[in-house]
């Protein structure tokens, strides 16, 4: 029962003449007046009170109109002309009829020919069913007028819909429709007897198999474990770790009976991205396979240093996003908007204030490895089985924040902070320099030192800019290298 006219009941109008329960049937019709007929101008017609909310029945010819609502939802019934044979078996006393009023940009109708008495009966059922009815009861009159002209469909319904909808190229769905398929949810457990482990995410990165994904998704797998990758049609393939970075959060494993058909998601450029640039991600967050969310680049360049809580750090020069990333989601793709893989999802901000990459869920800020590195780290992994980092040659305290990273007084162990014929020792660095720059980008602390160092190769030559003694310099190091996580 609909309550929208609650509240609105109209009182009777004492002064109005009560109608009969059935209007008298004379035995000769009254002929109407010919000014009736014709319609009487409304500044001739007899003034009298009319019945409260008492709307009178629409001329045969009159086109429908939907009442409207009122203020505080009092039905306003639709302002129709009474037709002459309802106003005739209302009884004495009653006015002629108003002129018909047409509808807006309609012709005037041409005058109503006289109906029999059970038309008169009729209008009078209907009248008192919008007046019980309110805005119902006229929606409901609407439709049975419409039925008195053929059988006619108040349903809309669009009349160009293709049988088969399809998604435009570019669009979000079209996008993730291609890239699923190249998406895979793994599972790690550890080789203990708790069989320890965890759900991340990971993509095909060519059709022998390989997946790119998380180092800490699959750590708890590495020695002794067990993986499983299971792509978006439900099927599920073992897997084996191939290699592993500690230090740049980049893992490679690989699918122990590949099939045929693998379709590697394409990499795109991660130095061409801009900030406002669309974003998808793709992943399992809590469990949730398949998952897709979309975002922006929100920044470039963000150092991030992120723990797996097992004593394993790992630094970024991150693409931040504010696309949907939880748990699960790391290891996998941050496509751009054409589908091409730009990152890989691996932190997001706690609200704690640090990194990581197992917090209760996303506040929009998430944190993904630029690809162009990504790719650097994949391809040595699988050449070699380990990592390759390019390095300075100088112990940094890592935790400082604000002024630059600070080249410690004493390495770890009691060793020399700055390494004897080391890339630092070359360039004339010493312990206590301050490293304010490291080419184009200022640098605020150790880890995001290392972030920047980590997106070079060994070999590469960098400005870097100091300070010592209160006094501003700038050198260049030539960057060494170390292999594997030590």
């Amino acid at each position: 029962m609909s309550t929208e006219n609650e509240g609105t009941e109209v009182p009777a109008d004492p002064t109005a003449p009560s109608a009969p329960a059935t209007p008298p049937v004379p035995a000769t019709p009254p002929a109407a007046p010919a000014s009736q007929q014709a319609g009487a101008p409304a500044s001739e017609a007899p003034t009298q009170i009319q019945p409260p909310v008492q709307p009178p029945a629409p001329p045969a010819q009159a086109p429908a109109a939907a009442p409207a609502a009122g203020p505080a939802g009092t039905a306003q019934a639709p302002a129709y002309a009474p037709e002459p044979a309802a106003a005739a078996a209302g009884g004495g006393g009653w006015p002629p009829a108003p002129p018909v009023v047409p509808s807006w940009g309609e012709p005037v109708p041409a005058p109503p020919a006289p109906r029999k008495r059970t038309g008169g009966l009729v209008a009078a059922v209907l009248v008192a069913a919008l007046v019980a009815g309110g805005i119902g009861g006229g929606i409901g009159y609407w439709a049975a007028q419409r039925e008195d002209r053929g059988p006619e469909s108040t349903t809309v319904s669009s009349a160009e819909a293709p049988a088969s909808f399809k998604r435009e190229p570019g669009t979000v769905a079209a996008v993730a429709a291609k890239a699923l398929p190249s998406v895979v949810t793994i599972q790690a457990k550890s080789g203990g007897t708790q069989g320890e482990g965890g759900t991340g995410t990971g993509f095909v990165y060519d059709q022998e198999g390989h997946i790119v994904t998380n180092n800490h998704v699959v750590a708890s797998a590495a020695e002794g474990g067990t993986l499983s990758a299971t792509f978006s049609d439900g099927r599920t393939y073992d897997a084996e770790v191939v290699g592993r970075a500690e230090g740049y959060d980049v893992a490679v494993i690989k699918l122990k009976e590949a099939p045929k058909g693998l379709k590697p998601l394409p990499l795109g450029d991660s130095d061409k991205v801009a900030v406002g640039d669309s974003t998808i991600a793709i992943g399992a967050p809590f469990g949730l396979s398949n998952t897709v969310t979309t975002g922006i680049i929100s920044a470039k360049n963000r150092p991030v240093a992120s723990g797996d809580g097992g004593g394993s750090n790992s630094y970024m020069s991150a693409l931040q996003t504010d696309a949907s990333i939880n748990p699960g989601n790391s290891g996998g793709p941050l496509l751009d908007a054409a589908g091409a893989v730009i990152g890989i999802n691996s932190a997001i901000q706690s609200t704690g204030g640090g990194y990581g990459q197992s917090q209760s869920g996303s506040i929009g800020l998430g944190f993904a490895i630029p690809v162009n590195q990504a790719k650097a780290v994949a391809e040595q992994l699988i050449k070699t089985g380990k990592p390759v980092y390019p390095v300075i040659g100088a112990t940094v305290n890592m935790n400082d924040k604000g002024e630059g990273a600070r080249i410690a007084d004493q390495g770890a162990g009691g060793t020399e902070a700055v390494t004897p014929s080391g890339p630092a020792a070359k360039a004339g660095l010493k312990p206590g320099d301050v490293i304010t720059a490291f080419g184009d980008h200022p640098i605020d602390s150790g880890p995001s030192l290392i972030s920047e160092i980590w997106t070079h190769k060994p070999g590469d030559s960098v400005k870097i800019t100091y300070e010592r003694g209160g006094k501003t310099a700038q050198t260049t190091v030539v960057l060494g290298e170390r292999t594997g996580d030590s």
